[in-house]
Order: structure tokens, then sequence, then C-alpha cells
């Protein structure tokens, strides 16, 4: 029964949770942001000349949602660079191993593109 009750609670807890987030009123933006942030990700991957995987799309989305977050709409180009280069360095200490320059700068691409695809 305790077992039966502590489930029932933890997934009501993350359908209210995760309910209210995508229901905030720019839950759209920050998940274009995110998906945004995932393909250049990617693209940046290759570019950099690491091997595109699972742990570029997660920089770069997380670069996304810090700058839809963080940066709002009426950041700068750089200011905008700077909060993904940040929140993508931060990540990319979790995700892998690689060079935080390398992070940094898939995170700063992904911040200016959401700045220009913005605007």
């Amino acid at each position: 029964m305790k077992k039966a009750i502590t489930a029932l609670f933890i997934t009501g807890l993350t359908a209210g949770t995760l309910g209210s987030v995508l229901a905030a009123p720019s839950s759209a933006q920050l998940l274009e942001n995110i998906g945004i942030g995932a393909g250049a990700g990617i693209i940046t991957g290759t570019v950099v000349g690491d091997d595109a995987g699972l742990d570029d799309v997660i920089n770069g989305g997380a670069a996304g949602a810090a700058v839809e977050v963080i940066g709002g709409d009426d950041s700068s180009l750089a200011e905008d660079a700077a909060i993904g280069a940040a929140a993508s360095a931060a990540v990319g200490t979790i995700t892998n191993d690689d060079s935080l320059i390398e992070n940094a700068i898939q995170g700063g691409a992904v911040g200016a593109l959401i700045n220009i695809l913005g605007n």
C-alpha cells in the first residue's frame, strides 16, 4: 500500500510540475529555442571536429533554453552568445570530458543563431 501511494504521489507531482512548465505563456518559444539549440549543437559538433552525438544535442538544447530563460526577448547578440556559451560550457562538464572551449564555442553559436532568428 505504501508503494502504491508513493508511486501515485510521485506521478501526480511529476505531471503537475511538467504541466505547469509546459503551460507557461512562453513555453512555445522555449521549446522552439531548445529545438534550434539541439539542431545547431549537432552541426557545430561536426564543425568543431567532434563526432556529433547526444552530448552535442544536450549542450545545444541547454544553451537554447538558457538564452530564452535568461536572455529573454530584448537581449543583444553578444549577450545571447555569452549566455549560450556559459550554459553549454557548464552542461558540457556534465555530459562529456571534451574541451571546455569547444563546448563554449558551440553554445555561443547557438546563442547567436537564436538571436538572429528571433529578430
